[in-house]
């Protein structure tokens, strides 16, 4: 006599439906990645390598024509106030009534931030920091009536933090 066994069909079984859990978990995943990769988009990436490629150029060029002017800057930024106060030294023909003051992070671009400096004293310039910021922060600043192959730049990494003076030069 031979033993009937009774085998439950594949729906009412466990492995099948581990394996198709693992799957469906799988494409869960995965369409949750991709709405979060389209949803928040990176800002690093730049999309015209050919337009940044030749600015690199221009960027060289101001920064020998500061180097040939000597110039220098020392900057401040109030922690209470938010102000800007910035000393510029140079073999300038004549000081610029403002400056263009960029704060550039490095990995996010909505925290980049531009601000106008405006003379407030033969060589010394102030201007209003909309918000306070801190960490790694690139720095240039320029004047803003020479833009271009005609304009001087001077640049630096900084790490912002309060009551610190920075300086920025040709190096």
């Amino acid at each position: 006599m031979q033993d009937d066994i009774d085998i439950a069909p594949w729906y009412k079984q466990f492995w099948p439906w581990f394996l198709i859990g693992i799957l469906v978990f799988a494409v869960v995943i995965g369409l949750g990645l991709l709405f979060i990769s389209i949803a928040y988009q990176d800002s690093m990436v730049r999309d015209n390598y050919y337009k940044e490629g030749r600015a690199i150029n221009m960027h060289l060029g101001r920064d020998k024509m500061a180097s040939d002017l000597d110039l220098a800057a020392s900057f401040t930024i109030d922690e209470m106030t938010g102000e800007v106060s910035l000393t510029l030294t140079g073999d300038l023909p004549s000081q610029p009534s403002a400056l263009q003051f960029d704060l550039i992070s490095p990995s996010h671009a909505d925290r980049d931030r531009v601000i106008v400096l405006n003379r407030v004293a033969e060589n010394a310039y102030a201007g209003q920091m909309p918000e306070r910021i801190e960490g790694r922060h690139y720095v240039d600043l320029s004047d803003p009536a020479r833009p271009g192959e005609a304009g001087w730049r001077l640049t630096d990494e900084v790490f912002l933090a309060s009551d610190r003076t920075y300086q920025l030069d040709t190096k």
